[in-house]
């Protein structure tokens, strides 16, 4: 993959109705990506410590939310812990988004970023 980096803020660089904000937290199911929207992934070390923040962040500064479509394809498994979370690394979003722009199919895709650590599975890996 090609990449850019550069000092300057995303709000900046491109138009506020391209942006769309990665958020676990949002109410939008994302669907499907769009090759003319910019994807914001927000990158947090600690969810529990800033619950609902990209959120917040994406509301303040006027920007569509969306959230990877984990509860509609997967399953929560058992575990010792009871842990579940939806909130995944920033390498994980990315395989999820670029597996998902590859296949088309959000199960291959949330196969390939979501990890059995986060508590979820697909129905059929929770049916073995």
């Amino acid at each position: 993959f090609k990449m850019d980096t550069t000092p300057e803020s995303y709000l900046d660089l491109f138009p506020l109705d391209a942006i769309v904000y990665l958020t676990p937290d949002s109410e939008n199911v994302l669907e499907d990506i769009d090759p003319d929207k910019v994807y914001v992934l927000g990158g947090l070390v600690d969810e529990s410590i800033h619950k609902q923040l990209t959120l917040r962040r994406a509301r303040e500064q006027s920007l569509r939310t969306a959230r990877l479509p984990i509860r509609e394809y997967m399953v929560r498994a058992p575990n010792a812990r009871n842990y579940h979370s939806e909130t995944l690394a920033i390498n994980q979003v990315f395989d999820v988004l670029s597996t998902y722009y590859e296949t088309r199919s959000w199960p291959a895709a949330l196969r390939a970023g979501v990890s059995s650590g986060k508590g979820y599975v697909l129905p059929d890996a929770a049916e073995q």
